[in-house]
């Protein structure tokens, strides 16, 4: 299988300018690839430098050298050196992201929240609040709030509307840090199988979890971080 992501000797580091400008390294020498249809898990402490990688994937953070190789169609993008237009678009049309936390207009009910990646893909505001509807029952979201703004709803609910956003669009990279952090056992089980319907339809995962149970269910591979620690 051809790898759909290809990270090769990505390094990240941080200046502390409240301390002089001194550099703090966070990884270096992160090598792997993910092909289509591949769940690769990241492990390893806390601090390790899992979220910083999967924010260097999505453009977040900036790498100080090395690549990202985002293959899609006919083309490469390296997200390492790609301006910030080019990152938006891949945004758009090719990477998801699902973090630990829900990032939300304080107004927009919790249906909008979801349905909004399919109307920026140009999808009818109907066919989109249908979809959206379906995967909010799916993820045990009572119908009755789907018209209520979820920065009012309870962290593992806000959490499964986080879900339900992320996994609506179809794009060929999907990135998930701590997606069933703070779920039930049975809504956890409801993740791990959307994340093999994900990986049934050809998608690429990169997942950090700490629940080992689901590590096992949804990995194919695990990288550990620690082996990417910068040399003392």
């Amino acid at each position: 299988m051809s790898a759909v992501l290809e990270l090769r000797q990505a390094r990240k580091s941080f200046t502390m300018h409240l301390q002089g400008g001194l550099r703090l390294p966070v990884v270096a020498g992160v090598d792997f690839s993910v092909s289509a249809g591949q769940c690769v898990v990241l492990t390893g402490p806390s601090g390790a430098g899992k979220s910083s990688i999967l924010k260097m994937i999505f453009g977040n953070y900036r790498c100080d050298s090395g690549q990202i190789l985002v293959r899609h169609r006919d083309t490469a993008i390296d997200v390492a050196g790609a301006q910030p237009r080019g990152i938006l678009k891949l945004r758009k049309t090719v990477m998801g992201y699902v973090s630990q936390f829900l990032r939300a207009v304080p107004r927009v009910p919790a249906l909008d929240v979801v349905a909004e990646p399919l109307v920026v893909e140009g999808a009818s505001r109907a066919e989109a609040h249908a979809k959206a509807a379906a995967l909010l029952h799916r993820l045990a979201i009572p119908e009755r709030l789907w018209q209520v703004p979820p920065v009012t709803f309870s962290g593992g609910e806000q959490q499964r509307v986080n879900i339900a956003r992320g996994f609506l669009p179809e794009r060929p990279i999907l990135l998930l840090d701590e997606p069933t952090a703070s779920l039930d056992a049975a809504n956890r089980a409801t993740v791990i199988a959307l994340i093999a319907e994900k990986k049934r339809h050809g998608t690429a995962i990169v997942a950090i979890v700490h629940d080992d149970d689901v590590r096992r269910a949804i990995a194919d591979i695990e990288v550990d971080v620690t082996r990417f620690a910068p040399a003392a």
